[in-house]
């Protein structure tokens, strides 16, 4: 009785297992017995596991979508004979939207967004207003590494604006004030005589050609002829100019409504093309590239890194899936999330993506 006991808890126990052989990755991480080589040190991320594997994977669908071309696919029947050219299908890219929130421009990765914005190797970019304005004021004055630990009150007193763990003195926003004012003025006299309609998109453009600074993201989105998009474009200081300014010289207009068509028409009038998004953080940025995804019926690739957990039922937090189900990624997409702070997981992103693209063609 006993022995037959114990072979049924023996059996529960050491249950017999499904053969995993080829059907999945052996979890191995780097060995740093073989020497120090960092591009098979992120490679090793992919079969690490929890969060490693995700950037792993994400570092793929990255790389996905920059070798994707229209030459990958069979030729329509019904197609017409450019379509049918191979240059011509081998000419088709993946058009990359980028978006993210305005404390990743605030960090170090200010310079990430820069250099990718400068070799044109993102095509769309979605922010907030403090996406824009923190560029803009870098160029004017720095902002310093501090702790998260800093009292409010003495900062205040101080006249420090703390972001995290970093400082930003409010001097910093009363340059800004000083520079952006009179442009202000001279797109209102542009309004007024010329009948400029100015819209978020077009007055970022503006900034990027007036700061006119190889270390702005603007600078090099505004030369390459980059669209920004920020359709809350008042959330911030500069929204506060804008405020003071319509006291000062009241009449100035920024028509949202042309923005979002032309947002839209960045997915819509993607044509033979497919569309990847990788996105930083939340929000704003996160919706409004996913939804004009929506009017082609969804992207193809997608990326999403932040640190926004999903049972709130907010949209920075949701996974890729959730997406997928109001038609804003193709069910057929490859796409990750990696939960993790943008600013470890995208610099190690970008080395192992756009970098190396750059790098081949520009050696």
């Amino acid at each position: 009785m006993e022995d037959g006991k114990i072979a049924s808890v023996h059996s529960t126990v050491f249950k017999e297992s499904e053969n995993l052989q080829g059907k999945r990755s052996e979890i191995k991480g780097y060995d740093f017995n073989e020497g120090l080589d960092y591009s098979r040190l992120f490679g090793s991320m992919i079969t690490t596991g929890f969060q490693a594997t995700n950037l792993g994977e994400a570092i793929e669908v990255v790389n996905q979508m920059l070798d994707w071309r229209l030459a990958d696919e069979a030729v329509a029947d019904d197609c017409g004979e450019e379509e049918r050219d191979g240059k011509f299908r081998e000419s088709v890219k993946c058009k990359v939207f980028l978006g993210f929130t305005s404390n990743l421009v605030s960090s170090g990765l200010r310079d990430v967004f820069r250099y990718l914005v400068e070799h044109r190797v993102v095509e769309v970019v979605v922010t907030t207003a403090g996406g824009i304005e923190e560029d803009l004021i870098k160029c004017l004055a720095p902002t310093y590494k501090g702790d998260f630990a800093l009292a409010g009150a003495y900062l205040r007193s101080k006249g420090l604006n703390r972001i995290g763990n970093l400082l930003v003195p409010n001097d910093n926003y009363c340059k800004f004030e000083d520079w952006i004012i009179p442009i202000f003025d001279q797109m209102l006299k542009e309004q007024n005589e010329q009948n400029v309609l100015w819209t978020p998109s077009k007055l970022i453009a503006r900034l990027g050609k007036e700061i006119n600074d190889e270390r702005s993201y603007l600078y090099w989105a505004y030369k390459n002829n980059v669209p920004v998009y920020c359709p809350s474009i008042t959330d911030g200081s500069l929204g506060d100019m804008l405020y003071f300014h319509s006291f000062r010289s009241p009449g100035l207009v920024v028509d949202i409504v042309q923005d979002i068509r032309a947002m839209n028409g960045e997915a819509v009038h993607a044509g033979l093309r497919k569309t990847g998004m990788i996105i930083l953080g939340g929000g704003l940025p996160k919706h409004h590239i996913c939804n004009a995804n929506m009017m082609r019926n969804g992207a193809d690739y997608a990326v999403f890194i932040n640190t926004a957990q999903e049972y709130d039922g907010s949209d920075s937090g949701a996974h890729p899936d959730e997406a997928v189900s109001w038609g804003k990624i193709r069910g057929s997409a490859k796409t990750v999330k990696v939960h993790c702070d943008a600013t470890i997981a995208f610099p190690f992103l970008v080395a192992e993506t756009f970098a190396k693209k750059v790098s081949k063609t520009t050696t």
